[in-house]
């Protein structure tokens, strides 16, 4: 083979001209790279997706159930329809209606009339079933003003004509009979609770009008006197549902409080729901 017709040789490999490597079809790792940068963006998406349905549900169940729970309380309590009633839950909805129990559910009422008292109330309940059947608990309190509290213990035997209220006291005022003749007299009590009972401490007395010691009138006017003098208590079991316990009483401001424990049948047993009674 002569020179003039010599084979050129191939140029070396450099950096600057790579050699271009064409993938073979049948390799599927493209494929897969593309797939594995897709996948996570698409679970992103579902999640976000998912998300968001629970919010909603979770704000349709915030805004639906007060309304549904306002309805049974009044129905069960045989409460007028146009009662004014707020209604509040805790914790998330959803796992609870699922659960078909609610963990806590607060009510509240600037004014609600329960066996012809009527005062504001605050309570709390516990463990409710949504479909049907007693409370796990509930507690609160009532708060009634100075009028409502003398209707408390006007069926009592206590002589009560009027009552005042000036914290941490309440000042009843009324009248005994001696010898045919009324005889005004005003005694200023701390109020509480025991074993369910109203429970009336003195700490002041007038009779006529004149301020007396409570340890001299107590031993002057005999059982009259210790009745006046000592403290008192008073079954209310009668002016209140059934189901209901006084646990305590105080006087706050224009107000008594009285705080109750409710029995959890009280939403489903007509009786504990009607007048209780002081039979012992």
């Amino acid at each position: 083979m002569s020179d003039d017709n010599s084979t050129l040789p191939y140029p070396r490999p450099s950096d600057e001209h790579p050699t271009l490597v064409v993938p073979d079809p049948a390799d599927g790792r493209g494929g897969a790279v593309r797939r594995r940068r897709r996948w996570p963006w698409a679970v992103l998406i579902v999640v976000v997706v998912l998300a968001a349905l629970v919010v909603a549900a979770e704000l349709v169940a915030r805004a639906v159930l007060p309304g549904v729970v306002r309805s049974m309380v009044i129905e069960q309590l045989d409460l007028p329809v146009d009662q004014q009633l707020d209604v509040e839950t805790e914790g998330l909805l959803l796992p609870q209606l699922l659960a078909g129990r609610l963990d806590t559910l607060h009510l509240s009422t600037d004014a609600v009339t329960l066996q012809g008292i009527t005062g504001a109330a605050d309570v709390t309940a516990t463990g409710v079933p949504l479909r049907g059947g007693d409370l796990g608990g509930a507690d609160g309190t009532i708060r009634i003003d100075q009028e409502q509290f003398t209707a408390l213990l006007s069926d009592t035997d206590l002589p009560v004509d009027t009552v005042e209220f000036a914290a941490p006291n309440a000042t009843l005022g009324g009248s005994f009979a001696v010898l045919g003749t009324a005889v005004p007299v005003s005694v200023t009590f701390t109020p509480g609770a025991v074993e369910g009972d109203l429970e009336l401490t003195p700490v002041a007395a007038s009779v006529g009008g004149v301020d007396v010691d409570l340890d001299r009138i107590g031993s002057s006017l005999g059982s009259l006197g210790e009745g006046i003098t000592q403290p008192r208590r008073v079954c209310i079991a009668d002016q209140l549902p059934a189901g209901l316990t006084l646990t305590g009483v105080e006087i706050d401001g224009d107000d008594a409080v009285i705080d109750v424990d409710a029995d959890g049948a009280i939403v489903t047993d007509e009786a504990l729901q009607a007048k209780g009674t002081c039979d012992r």
